[in-house]
Formats: C-alpha cells, structure tokens, sequence
C-alpha cells in the first residue's frame, strides 16, 4: 500500500470541504476503522508488525524506489550521487533521480501507523498494565527513532504526537531541539519497559538504550550518553571476536565476512546484534522486500559497454560467474578514493598492508581485480585496463574498488537480475555503541576511554590501537566510516554533530550561520574530492554548497498547509516566509 503523505492528509480530503460532514464518519458495519480494529491487544500488536515492517524502508528495496540509506551516503563524504551530482538541482521541486525529498513523506507515513497505536492505547481494557506500557514503549520508540531521522536530516519539522482522523491544514514547524527533549522523554519511558531480550527484528531496551545515546549526544548530555551506552555494553551484547554462522569452516573468509553475512545478523550466536530489519526470501511475496540492493546501489557499472579492450571493444558480459558475484551495480552511492584508500593509512600501513580484516584483500575487490568477462574479447580473462576507456571520466562510475564483504548477498529468485537480495540487515550493534561512548568521552575531554572503546573495535579488526593523543572527531568519524559503511545512516549523523559543535561554538562553527558553516560541508568537501573536481555526468556538473546540509522540504506539503506554516531550509526557495519555529510540545 503506498505511504500515505500522513503530516498532510488535508492534501486527500481538500475536495470534501462541501460535502456532508456525515460522509466523513466512517460506517461500522462497512469499514474497518481505528475505533473498531485496534480496540484489542492483538489488532495493535497487528499494527507493530507493519510498523516494523516500515523499519526496512531504511535498508531495503521496498518498492519505493532507492532505499533511505542510499541517500544517506550518497550525500557524505564516502559516497556520490553519479546522476544527482549537482546538489544545486536539489530543489523542494525537484528530486530528479533520488529520495532527498521523498523521504520526507515516506518517514511521516510511517510516523502516523506509530501515532495510531499510541492513540489507541487506551481504547483497551488491559488486563496487565505491564503488557500496556511494553506496547506503548514501542511505539513511542519508533516514533522517536524516525523523529530522530527528521530532524538531523531536515532540521526543524512539525511534531505530530497524535492520530489525525480529518482535515488539518494549520501545521507549524517545531524546533529541532524540542522535538529532541519530546524524543528523550519517550525513550527514557522506552528504556524502562522494553524487555531486555525479544525475538529477532523486535526491540529490547538495549535499543532504547542505544538510541537514547545518540539522542543525549544530541542535547549535549554527555554523561547521560555514556551512562546508556554503558547500560548496552554492560548488557546480555560482546563483539563477535570468533568465527560463527554459515561460512564458519570457510578457512578462506575471516570474522568481518562472517559478520556481515545476511543470514548471520539474527542467528543467537551473534551476540552483537542489538536490532535488525528481517527479511527473509522463503517469506510470502507481501511479507518481503524486493531485495536489499546492496550489489546495485553500491557496486560499479563494471558491465556495461563503456569498460572496454585493447581493441576498443566491449571487454564485458552481464553473465556469468562475476555477474553473479558483482550484481548489476548501478553506483548509485559511487564511493570515494577516501573510502577506497586513504581511510585504511594508519601509522606504517595503507591499504595494501594493512592488517585490518575490513580491508583485507579476500574481503574487498579492487579494481585490478575485475576481469573482462566478454568470451569474444582479446583481453578474456585478463584485468581491467582503464587506459583503453573512451573518456577518462568513464572510470568514476564504471570501475572502483568495492568491500564485497559488505556488499555480496546471493540473489535467490532466479528471475531476477543479482542486485542484492533478501537477507537481514543491522540496524544497530554493540560496535557502534562503543564509538558512541568514546564520542562522548572525546566531547568530555576523556580521549585516554575514547581511544579505550575504538580500541575495543579496532582490535577486533585486527587494526593497529589508537592513542588517545591521535583521538579526533574526524578520527572518530573515519572509524564509524571503517566499521559502519551502508549500515549508519551516514548523512543524519554527521549533521548531528555539526548541530554539538555549532552549539557550543567550536572550531568557528555557530548555530547563527548554520547553513553557511558546519562540519558537515566541512568534511564532505575535505574528503570527497567529486565537487571540487567538477565531475560532469548527464550534463550535471558536481557541485555543493555549505545549506545543502540539511535537505528541502517538499514544496508540496508547505504549500497545501494554508493555515499555517512549515519552514523550509535556509537556501532554498521559500525560506524567506518561516516564522520562528514552536519551542514547546504540548
């Protein structure tokens, strides 16, 4: 079923201002309404299953095009959008070929399934209060977490808190800090009545805990963060340190392919999975996705006829055994040389010698290791040579190393192309709750604990211990970049620390010129060379500006809120009528 546009279902009901306010009411007998269906434990607990579901908009294809997480790293400093290269086409118009503006719809549709639990809460006679308040933490948690995404994606937003059943046309935007305090509460509520274990997909307090970390970090609580995140780490969670699950006895593979194996995520040996989004193939069609996509959204468009020989010839096939290793990428997230490379020099070690299993050789393919596939080619079997493309800049997106480890998911439905198919995804793990608290002991000064915890993910690697000296947020950052590729949401975190040190006024950052100064823009442009190289694909030329680090709000939903007002970002057309935002939630 698609979203529905929930912040302004005014939008579908505009037309209805003539009509009888009775054709409004829904008909018992010949509807299924909230009044009707979720008046019992199981028809909410029926609604959490599709609000779970809603949790693989993240991760997976869900029919609605690239997945959020696809834009999520597509606008940072690992990765590029090849056919959106100029963000200054990024209108709240305009989408062109991504979701920048479409996940702003996607998220309040899934915003409203969690308000109408919340609402209907009460509509039960509950025999075990205990039972009541699990369900209630549930769905205040999610509706945090997608709170959580709005606000450090497009900063202020209106706050919804409850189900609307009309015509509601007088929205106001609310700050991001509001809805941050609002969001900490919920969690903490959260945090005290979710189980501490639950089945696969299913949230426990650790991930209340874990969320509630970012949240405090956030809001400049920075013993708070520690003291959630150490509540995880301390909790029934410990790194994956030996091999486990399927590819165990593959003496060729190490932990890391072990770990990212799809059907290794959920399994009760792995004891660091906090949540995943499940997703399994033997599922009915309508319980699953399309497919994780990992292999298209990710991988080069090694195939395709601008790879050619010596001869000038196509050197490539989509067939064969590579086709179904490699997929059919469409480097929708082209990675950057940083990622590729750079990220892996630490001390006396590149790339090439390093002894950290998430640049191993097995476990990346680089690019002298693509063959040409094409059985008619004189150079069959032999590496690409990038010397004999026809333009210079058909390397960007038609060849580049990529972390196969990460990427490859084995497409089970013959009918289709191998994209990347169904399998478990990480929403969070105890990796990423150590680089929490060794953020907020780098916000407290404390860098001899913030190297302790990297060390704790470094070693597992197998890379080489940071001294606290060399403890940095770009440290930091690289090393969520080394654990945490198309897994974070990339983009979302980075704006939240821009907003802690545009806040506390570091490094010549200020909540004043936001959008004309913040670590976001900052690092992009110093580790994604893409914008200052001017690449030009489909007569986009790459480029970015310092506001493109929060996303437009869709004009669409601005201008149908008549008798109110949502703000857009600075830089963007229409920001010139906002208003100050609401600094309260009622």
């Amino acid at each position: 079923m698609k979203t529905l546009k929930y912040i302004l279902i005014a939008i579908g009901l505009m037309g209805l201002s003539s009509c009888n306010e009775s054709w409004l009411e829904p008909k018992p007998l010949s509807f299924y309404t909230p009044e009707n269906v979720y008046n019992t434990p199981e028809g909410l607990e029926s609604l959490l299953i599709t609000i779970r579901k809603d949790m693989n908009l993240e991760s997976h294809n869900m029919g609605e095009g690239l997945h959020n997480l696809i834009m999520e790293f597509a606008a940072s400093d690992l990765g590029s959008p090849w056919s959106q290269l100029d963000f200054y086409k990024l209108t709240p118009n305009t989408d062109v070929y991504y979701n920048f503006l479409k996940m702003f719809t996607l998220i309040y549709g899934t915003i409203k399934n969690c308000n109408t639990l919340i609402t209907h809460i009460d509509d039960i006679e509950w025999e075990n209060e205990e039972a009541r308040n699990t369900l209630l933490a549930q769905g205040l948690w999610y509706r945090a977490y997608w709170y959580y995404r709005l606000i450090n994606t497009y900063g202020d937003v209106p706050f919804i808190g409850e189900e609307i059943s009309g015509p509601k046309l007088d929205f106001y935007s609310h700050s991001r800090w509001a809805i941050l305090n609002k969001i900490q509460a919920d969690l903490e509520y959260a945090a005290a009545w979710l189980p501490v274990s639950a089945g696969p997909g299913e949230l426990t307090v650790g991930a209340a805990n874990h969320l509630l970390t970012k949240v405090y970090l956030a809001n400049g609580e920075f013993d708070k963060a520690i003291d959630a995140a150490s509540k995880v780490i301390n909790g029934p969670y410990s790194l994956m340190k030996t091999r486990f699950g399927s590819s165990a006895q593959d003496a060729q593979r190490n932990l890391l392919w072990d770990l990212h194996r799809p059907e290794n995520v959920s399994i009760p040996q792995n004891t660091e999975t906090i949540l995943a989004n499940i997703d399994r193939y033997e599922a009915p069609a309508d319980a699953r996705s399309l497919g994780l996509f990992t292999m298209r959204y990710y991988g080069c468009q090694w195939f395709q006829i601008q790879v050619r020989d010596s001869e000038g010839k196509p050197g490539m096939v989509a067939s064969g055994p590579m086709y179904d290793s490699l997929g059919r990428g469409n480097a929708n997230v082209r990675l950057t040389g940083f990622y590729q490379y750079d990220l892996w020099t630490y001390k006396d070690q590149t790339w090439q010698n390093t002894t950290d299993l998430r640049r191993a050789d097995i476990n990346w393919v680089d690019k002298h290791e693509y063959l040409y596939n094409n059985p008619t080619s004189k150079d069959f079997g032999k590496p690409v040579n990038p010397d004999y493309f026809a333009a210079a800049v058909d390397t960007f997106k038609h060849l580049y190393a990529v972390p196969h480890y990460i990427l490859y998911v084995p497409e089970r439905n013959p009918n289709v192309n191998p994209q990347g198919g169904n399998g478990d995804w990480y929403v969070f793990r105890l990796a990423e709750t150590y680089l929490l608290r060794a953020e907020a002991y780098y916000w407290k000064g404390q860098l001899d604990l913030a190297a302790a915890d990297l060390n704790q993910v470094r070693e597992r690697a197998g890379a080489l211990p940071v001294e606290a000296s060399e403890v940095s947020l770009d440290f930091i950052f690289n090393e969520r970049a080394r654990e945490l590729f198309a897994e974070e949401p990339r983009h979302t975190e980075l704006v939240r620390v821009s907003y802690i040190l545009a806040k506390q006024g570091l490094n010549g950052y200020a909540l004043a010129n936001f959008s004309e100064k913040n670590y976001y823009f900052d690092r992009v442009m110093k580790y994604n060379p893409t914008y200052e190289q001017k690449i030009q694909l489909l007569g986009n030329e790459a480029n970015m500006g310092p506001f493109h680090v929060l996303w437009p709000i869709p004009s669409s939903v601005i201008t149908a809120n008549t008798q109110g007002v949502i703000n857009q970002n600075i830089g963007y057309d229409g920001a010139e009528r906002n208003v100050p935002p609401l600094e309260t939630i009622e």
